[in-house]
């Protein structure tokens, strides 16, 4: 972080660049009094924490099943896709805002604000009575999400180093009604007489509740105690001014810019742009089009120049420090943590659609058990790989690195072997998809656990936090706009190929070929009854011929998934092994503002 000077205040991380050490710790277990960690302010602050990530998770995971529905009553409105696109975007750029913001002030009310945000968030949603609108609810929302999907920089801290990694699988397990269970939830309440408004409010209650646990429970270290080495001034950290200079064109407003507020700047519009070029592509506009190529460009350029701008601008505190990517180790965890994302990502979204056409019988809720399979092998893998890395780390063929090696490897395994998927194999799928789940989930409990351990300053646990979760929204962004991309395409292939041609056959006219494809589109019996010169077994056989296009279609997403599994599996050898850090130090404490719960290890004394 940063030490006074008579100066000022200046960076002093040189000392440890270059170095594995790791430090800025505020303590260790051993110097904690017995009883700590179950008291009501740790035990009401990981509550907290899950609660937090509940809503974070369940923000998005509610309501993605349901955006066709929601459009259908509220719409239609072609902007309607912004609803999701802009929840994904604001959550990437506040995880980089929320923790370098709260490294510097304190992040009690950060977390506090985030979940009140979060309340008026819903209640928009929940309100909504046209698309606009309810994207503004789901700005709020992406808003909110930015702290409650910090949690872990929250909990690493909080936590002694060995116990990170379970820590982790401790909090994942909040994520199951969201985004485990999240689609069963959203079909019941799609089907229910309260209707798709019913997800929101019962996101309500959920921010409701963790707003509590926060605002009673958890009391990290203020601004003040952060600070009481350094300068102790609000207004400091948020001053911004002219150097006077004899000549104007030399007044340089860095100098006396705290806090980064360029580099923000740049940053956001850098990374909201990119981001909007790759969601754009393939969906809201073709990949070709000016829009998509204009903003993949500039956004890029931006952020290039963000870049720069942190390496060779005269701030005393930028906002990603870019010393951080000289740490080989942190750097690998984090691109590890990206490309296992960007999995449970694409197929959150790819998975339903699959289970809609190929598994659908008519049962909305059997597609959303389906459709859950992807969220619940990610966490039975984050909860089992947590409770098991450091044990295992203990073995010489156990160690942190080797782990990351073999689930990736086995995970990969199990993706590219979906490639056999067909319109009647759908156990065998399942059962591939969640297994492959299962062990990129344990890559994730491993990966993001270790960005936190692998930060060479403990004090910007928060800074470090917030650019790896940022950079594994954009890695994961990636990976649905190439997932996204090839299922578009292969289904444009296939089924224009393959379905007119059996229709035809089975005695439909080619005049109404087009209708009949589109009717797949609704899915009612009406959509089928209109479409002239259709017959019972006419529909038959063109279900079946639309139902093996599909699924030839899925098959190319899968086994374009063999290449990136592939380049992952090669980063993994370059993951790093952590079992020299799983020590009992702790970089922060909880309601101890003036070190009285810290004692010396020779003390007797009874608390």
């Amino acid at each position: 972080m940063v030490e006074a000077t008579e100066k000022g205040v200046i960076a002093h991380e040189d000392h440890i660049t270059n170095s594995n050490a790791i430090v800025g710790f505020e303590t260790d277990f051993d110097h904690l009094p017995p009883g700590y960690y179950r008291s009501a302010y740790f035990v009401g602050s990981m509550l907290a924490t899950g609660m937090s990530l509940l809503c974070g998770v369940a923000a998005f995971g509610y309501a993605a099943p349901l955006l066709n529905i929601i459009n259908a009553e509220l719409g239609p409105d072609p902007m309607f896709v912004w609803v999701s696109l802009i929840y994904n975007v604001t959550l990437a750029v506040g995880l980089v805002i929320v923790g370098k913001l709260s490294d510097v002030f304190g992040r009690r009310y950060f977390f506090v604000g985030g979940q009140i945000i979060g309340c008026i968030g819903s209640v928009v949603c929940a309100r909504s009575t046209s698309v606009p609108m309810l994207i503004g609810g789901n700005v709020l929302l992406g808003v909110a999400t930015a702290p409650q999907l910090s949690f872990h920089f929250v909990m690493g801290e909080l936590v002694p180093m060995k116990y990170r990694y379970l820590g982790g699988a401790f909090l994942y397990l909040f994520g199951l009604p969201g985004s485990g269970f999240g689609p069963v939830v959203s079909y019941a309440f799609a089907q229910s007489s309260v209707g798709w408004r019913g997800v929101y409010w019962v996101l309500l209650g959920f921010n409701a509740i963790a707003l509590v646990l926060w605002s009673c429970f958890y009391f990290p270290p203020s601004f003040h105690k952060k600070h009481r080495s350094d300068i102790d001034s609000k207004m400091y950290w948020i001053k911004v001014g002219f150097e006077p200079t004899s000549v104007l064109i030399d007044v340089k407003l860095t100098t006396t810019q705290n806090f980064d507020y360029v580099g923000t700047l740049i940053f956001t519009a850098g990374f909201v742009v990119f981001l909007l070029g790759l969601s754009w592509g393939g969906s809201f506009y073709p990949w070709r089009s000016v829009p998509v190529i204009t903003a993949i460009l500039t956004g890029f350029g931006t952020l290039v120049t963000f870049v720069l701008w942190e390496i060779y601008a005269p701030i005393k505190e930028p906002l990603i420090p870019m010393h951080l990517f000289k740490s080989g180790r942190w750097t690998a965890a984090v691109v590890l943590l990206g490309l296992g994302a960007g999995v449970y990502y694409a197929f959150a979204i790819i998975l339903p659609i699959q289970a809609a056409v190929l598994y659908n019988k008519g049962d909305m809720i059997q597609v959303g058990f389906y459709s859950s399979i992807v969220g619940l092998g990610i966490i039975f893998g984050q909860f089992v790989g947590g409770t098991l890395v450091e044990p295992l780390g203990r073995m010489r063929w156990g160690k942190t690195k080797y782990q990351c090696i073999a689930v990736f490897s086995l995970g990969g395994i199990f993706f590219g072997a979906c490639g056999v998927i067909s319109a009647d194999n759908r156990i065998m799928i399942m059962s591939f998809i969640f297994i492959g789940c299962f062990f990129i989930g344990w890559n994730e409990t491993i990966c993001l656990a270790n960005a936190t351990i692998l930060v060479k300053d403990q004090r910007m646990i928060g800074t470090a936090g917030g650019v790896a979760g940022s950079l594994r929204g954009a890695i994961s962004s990636i990976l649905i706009a190439v997932y996204s991309s090839v299922l578009t395409n292969r289904l444009t292939s296939t089924i224009s190929t393959q379905v007119p041609a059996a229709v035809i056959k089975a005695g439909l006219p080619a005049t109404s070929v087009a209708q009949f494809i589109g009717a797949f589109s609704v899915g009612t019996p009406a959509a089928f009854k209109a479409v002239p010169g259709v017959t019972d077994q006419i529909l038959a056989v063109g279900t079946r011929a639309y139902k093996v296009a599909n699924a030839d279609a899925f098959s190319t997403v899968y086994l374009t998934t063999i290449a990136f599994s592939a380049i992952a599996v090669v980063l993994t050898f370059f993951a790093p092994n952590t079992e020299d850090l799983m020590t009992g130090e702790v970089a922060a404490t909880l309601h101890n503002e003036d070190d009285h719960l810290v004692r010396e290890k020779t003390s007797e004394q009874s608390y």
